[in-house]
Parts: C-alpha cells; sequence; structure tokens
C-alpha cells in the first residue's frame, strides 16, 4: 500500500502543506489551474526558500495583486472583512467550490474541511454551522489552501495519510475577537483525539486551517511508519525560526509487502493498569471521564476479587506512549490505588476516517473503518445522535437508525 507520511514538528499551516505537495512532486500547475478554477481572483507563486538551512517550497497565494499575510495579521484583513458584511458564510463556500472544474472527490473533501472549521467556530461561538461566517478562514488566501490541499493530496496517489503527533506552538495569538493564548479557540476544537505537544517556542505554529486540513486528510497518528521511502518534500513557513525549521515534511513510499501490514497500520501504545478494591464506585466513572478528557485511546474496567477477598476492579487504560506519564498521574491523583503498571505493545488498526450525512434533525458524523480500501464498518457518533435527540426530543435509535440509513443510501459508503 502506498502511503504518505505527514510531519508537523513545527506545526502545519495551508500554505505549507501545499509546499509540501509540490516539494513532493506534485505539479505545480495542478495546484495553480484549481486556483484558476475557483475564479476567485487569486493566483499562485511558488518559490524555494531556506528554513534554519533547511532548502524547502513556499507556495504564496496573491488576492487581487496583493501576497498572504503572516498569520498574526489575518485577524485584521478578515475582521475587516466581516464588519463590511463581505464575510463568506458555508453556503457561498460550498457554491464557489461546487462550481469550480475539479474531481468530484476533491470537492467533497475541501468541503469537509471548510466544515469541521464551521462547526468548530459555532461550537466556540454558540451558533449554527450555518450562521458562521468565515472572518478568519473564509477569505479567500484559505479558501485557495483548503481547494488546492484537497486536489494536491489527490494528486499524490497515495492510499493512505498518516501523520505525526502536532507542535502547536506556544505565546499568543490575536484573533478578530481578542488575543488568545496558542492554540486559538478553532484549532483546539478541532485538535480532539489528536495527539499535541508544545516544543516550547512561542509562536503559533499550527493554524486553525492546518488543524481541519490534517482532521480531514489524515487517517491517523502515529510514528514513522515501516515503509520503502520514495521521495519526501518540504513545504516552508512564513518566517524562520533560529534552531527551529518551519517546515513540514511529508514523505512517500510503500509499506511492507505482507498482506496484513497492507491493509492494516502498526503502531505502539502504552498500556497503564490499576488495581482498585477501594473506591467509592460513584468516582470510577468520574475518572474515566477525565482519561478520556487527557487522551486516553481506551479506558475500561474488568471486576476481579482482591486480596482479603475484596471485590474491586481492575483498571486498564490504552494510550499514547507519550501521554502515559500524564496518565499514569491522573490515576494516581483520582484514584486510592498504590501502583499503576505499565507495558508498551503493538497494535493494529484498521484505516479510520470520518463522513458526515444528513438527517431530518441536523448533520450527524459517520465513523469509517476499511481494510485495504474497502469498508469494513461504520458507526453514527454517538455525541451527535445524543445532542440530537436531546434537542429535538427524538428518541436516540431513531436518530441512530436515520444516520444510519442516510449512509447506506449515498456514494460515501464506496
Amino acid at each position: 500500500m502506498r502511503i504518505a507520511y505527514l510531519e508537523c514538528f513545527s506545526g502545519m499551516s495551508g500554505d505549507m502543506f501545499l509546499g509540501a505537495l509540490v516539494d513532493a512532486g506534485v505539479p505545480p500547475q495542478v495546484l495553480e489551474e484549481t486556483v484558476a478554477a475557483l475564479g476567485v481572483g487569486a493566483r499562485l507563486e511558488v518559490s524555494r526558500v531556506v528554513r534554519s538551512g533547511i532548502s524547502a517550497t513556499k507556495v504564496d497565494v496573491w488576492v487581487d495583486g496583493e501576497k498572504d499575510m503572516p498569520r498574526e495579521q489575518h485577524w485584521e484583513r478578515h475582521q475587516h472583512s466581516h464588519e463590511d458584511s463581505h464575510g463568506r458564510g458555508l453556503t457561498e463556500i460550498r457554491e464557489i467550490i461546487s462550481a469550480a472544474a475539479i474531481s468530484e472527490t476533491a470537492k467533497k473533501t475541501a468541503i469537509a474541511i471548510f466544515e469541521a472549521l464551521g462547526r468548530a467556530e459555532a461550537k466556540i461561538h454558540h451558533t449554527s454551522i450555518e450562521h458562521v461566517h468565515f472572518h478568519e478562514v473564509g477569505a479567500i488566501d484559505a479558501m485557495v489552501d483548503i481547494v488546492c490541499a484537497a486536489v494536491g493530496a489527490e494528486a499524490l496517489g497515495v492510499d493512505e495519510i498518516i501523520c505525526s503527533p502536532l507542535n502547536v506552538g506556544g505565546g499568543s495569538v490575536k484573533c478578530a475577537h481578542g488575543t488568545f493564548p496558542v492554540p486559538a479557540p478553532a484549532t483546539v476544537e478541532l485538535l480532539a483525539e489528536a495527539p499535541v505537544y508544545s516544543s516550547g517556542l512561542q509562536a503559533e505554529l499550527l493554524t486553525p486551517t492546518g488543524a481541519a486540513i490534517v482532521k480531514t486528510l489524515v487517517s491517523g497518528f502515529r510514528a514513522f511508519p515501516e515503509m520503502k521511502i520514495e521521495r519526501s518534500g518540504y513545504g516552508a513557513g512564513s518566517r524562520d525560526f533560529p534552531g527551529q525549521p518551519n517546515v513540514v515534511r511529508l514523505t512517500i513510499g510503500e509499506t511492507a509487502s505482507n498482506a496484513l501490514a497492507t491493509e492494516t497500520a502498526l503502531e505502539t501504545i502504552a498500556v497503564l493498569e490499576a488495581n482498585l478494591d477501594d473506591l467509592n464506585p460513584q468516582v470510577f466513572g468520574y475518572v474515566m471521564d477525565r482519561l478520556f478528557e487527557e487522551g486516553a485511546l481506551d479506558a475500561f474496567g474488568i471486576p476481579g476479587q482482591m486480596k482479603k477477598n475484596r471485590p474491586g476492579m481492575v483498571l486498564t487504560v490504552l494510550c499514547h506512549p507519550m501521554d502515559a506519564d500524564k496518565l499514569t498521574r491522573l490515576i494516581f491523583s483520582e484514584t486510592t490505588t498504590l501502583g499503576v503498571r505499565r507495558r508498551d505493545e503493538k497494535r493494529r488498526t484498521l484505516a479510520r476516517r470520518w463522513e458526515n450525512v444528513p438527517t431530518p434533525w441536523g448533520e450527524v458524523r459517520i465513523k469509517i473503518a476499511s481494510m485495504n480500501g474497502t469498508v469494513t464498518n461504520f458507526a453514527p457518533e454517538y455525541e451527535d445522535c445524543r445532542r440530537i435527540a436531546a434537542e429535538h426530543h427524538v428518541p436516540l435509535k431513531q436518530v441512530m437508525q436515520e444516520a444510519a440509513r442516510q449512509y447506506l443510501g449515498s456514494d460515501k459508503k464506496q
């Protein structure tokens, strides 16, 4: 199976991803033709730059003769557009993308990226996705980044894109609604279930657009996979940080040749276990919630017979190795255990992705698992269905059944 591995050791933005695509072999004219197909008065400029000694491709977006500005200045342009009622709503953005002369797959991917941004903004501002105006991410340069990312990812010709943990940076960032600590509010919302960290550099490294692209395009997060490397590419950011190459690396290659390795992904996870024989049962549920909030991949309890014949629970937590110490401290602070066991294990996982389906009460995400390109399992996202059921006073099972019916009746199951 042919895969691409995206390394975000200096975070990622839309233009960095485009640079990595070009550097890894996607012809620049593919992206230039995409921009022309959008018909929004933009063009691309592709150049070679050096970031902390690393040669990389830089892609800049020009709109009406003006070059895209650094991320920290975006809020001024987008706030101005918003105040002048020139902000673009999701309906208008869908129409522009749908009318472009690009593949249907790329259109769906680009729209899915914008919808991910819309859901994040809607949740932050407590409104509906259709009422969100993209004052920060709906400007033309961001539209170009997102649509070109969708077209370029398709042009790579890979079966799967895998991503490293994400460096979010540090410090603060100016948004249209004020100054916030890094990562920005929309970025935090988009990073649910993604492994993140900060290297201490006081700059915003991962932008909302970059986070939305990662959330939509990648199938999973893990360390560098076993592969036969074909080529690699570096995409540059706007700034040059001393001692920290401001680039994202994209590596293309073939995975191991055995059948199972081509159909599943192998990763290392940490397994934490603790015996609990004197913990208030009411606390156990709270501990489970906290574990998931702090990044646990899975957590469960198994009844057991402890010493002196006391009934108890064996708590088991699966997590990324980088999160093991943090979750161990949480177990010690929130439970009565005196010891936590740890071991590292290998596990194989199916490729997973998300699709949205409409229901009479709102959109529901469908989690889809596939092996060697064939869908093996799918399930409506419980939290989406639960929220809709509560808001519209509809039986939960009815919402889940309708979401499944909509997915089975669509072409997304392919």
